[in-house]
């Protein structure tokens, strides 16, 4: 392939609107790529005898087509490649190559800018081909201002209608459409109003806070639905904390939470440490629902859930791309610790803590008999009574080898 890439950003414009230094590499180039709307916008400035390469999915066989060519290529991307845009996934692809950018104001810009909006403060969340992420992790920290691209499965009456289930309702929506063309348009709207609405496919949002969200550190016990019959079935909010303490969330990537029965010890996680990537498991049916609503009453979105038997799961699959967990607690394990010790040991990152709470004496002997086993690093443990309620040991231990 070639060692040379030029990578130019354009707008909805239908007349491009290039620097002279962009418009002189268009014409020192005779192969070109971008997505159909982009050659209709750039047909009439393209040489005669050029090629084009269509970017669309699947990506890995324009990256291929990109491989086979000899001769230097011209890329052609909304706004600024290196924001979300191609020109990333170029240079994933090919580390080696020289690069030339030629960037436009990206979506978001544009919209700030019609909104004469000093944008500098602003949060970014791409929903563009991606999960909710970036977007939950913005709002359960109260960000004032977020800029969201969308597509068209996550439009903005989807991400309106998601944000109101959460209880994020103290933002208006600002939504700009076709910008910079001639169908071009920018209103904004209450949540409310924006789930009854379609949108032009080619659309942005801002979404701006009108009051600040209220943050907790430690969710009241009586927030939580429990389960009906046994509504003392919860891991106490001074429990959670200190197991949460105990688990090192602070330098996680991933979290596994096995047995989550109403959710809490995963909720509050969510909330202290939106950017980690949880998973819950449980095999009680009935408990699928209480996690949803109790995700929902505390504005806790993203966390993943699976239901079944622990020990017949994919475990690898909610690894994640590092292909190991780094924080695990076992709120149930039905008797079978040593198990769930040899199932979690090959996936628990080195540095990674396991950790329980035991009531019975015999739980705890049995916690500790297993991390020794594996050699772990054994924290001491913490001894909590809440109220009238039986006194419980959080145990922690850390891998230090690798499986």
């Amino acid at each position: 392939m070639s060692d040379r890439i030029t990578v130019v950003g354009l707008t909805d414009n239908p007349e491009p609107e290039l620097t002279e230094d962009a418009r002189l590499a268009v014409s020192q180039h005779r192969v070109f790529a971008g997505g159909e709307r982009h050659r209709g916008i750039v047909a009439s400035i393209l040489p005669h005898d050029s090629d084009w390469i269509t970017i669309k999915p699947p990506i890995g066989k324009v990256l291929v087509a990109f491989k086979e060519e000899p001769g230097p290529i011209l890329a052609f991307t909304s706004g600024d490649p290196l924001f979300y845009g191609f020109g990333a996934t170029l240079q994933k692809a090919f580390p080696d190559a020289v690069y030339t950018y030629y960037p436009s104001f990206h979506s978001l810009q544009l919209l700030a800018h019609r909104c004469r909006m000093p944008y500098q403060s602003m949060r970014y969340a791409s929903l563009t081909g991606r999960g909710w992420q970036e977007l939950d992790c913005a709002l359960i920290e109260g960000a004032q201002l977020i800029g969201v691209l969308t597509d068209w499965r996550k439009t903005p009456a989807v991400v309106a209608k998601r944000m109101l289930e959460f209880g994020f309702s103290e933002y208006t929506m600002i939504v700009g459409e076709a910008l910079g063309g001639a169908e071009e348009r920018v209103c904004e709207y209450g949540l409310e109003d924006a789930v009854r609405l379609s949108f032009h496919e080619l659309n942005c949002i801002i979404l701006s806070a009108f009051q600040p969200h209220v943050k907790l550190f430690g969710i009241p016990d009586s927030t939580f639905e429990g389960l009906r019959g046994r509504p003392n079935m919860i891991t106490k909010m001074p429990v959670r904390l200190a197991t949460l303490s105990r688990l090192g969330l602070v330098n996680a990537r991933n979290f596994w939470d096995i047995g989550f029965c109403t959710g809490s010890v995963s909720v509050e996680a969510r909330l202290l440490f939106p950017e980690i990537d949880i998973t819950a498991f449980e095999k009680r049916s009935e408990c699928s629902v209480l996690l949803e609503h109790n995700s929902k009453k505390c504005s806790a979105p993203g966390i993943r859930q699976v239901m079944g038997d622990f020990f017949l799961q994919e475990h690898s699959a909610y690894t994640g791309d590092q292909e190991t967990v780094d924080a695990v607690f076992i709120g149930g394990h039905g008797g079978r610790l040593e198990e769930m010790f040899a199932c979690i040991d090959p996936l628990l990152s080195i540095g990674g803590r396991v950790v329980i709470n035991a009531v019975q004496s015999e739980s705890l002997e049995q916690f500790h008999q297993q991390a020794g086993q594996y050699n772990y690093r054994i924290f001491e443990d913490m001894k909590i009574a809440v109220d009238e309620f039986n006194v419980i040991t959080v145990a922690a231990a850390e891998k230090t080898r690798k499986a």
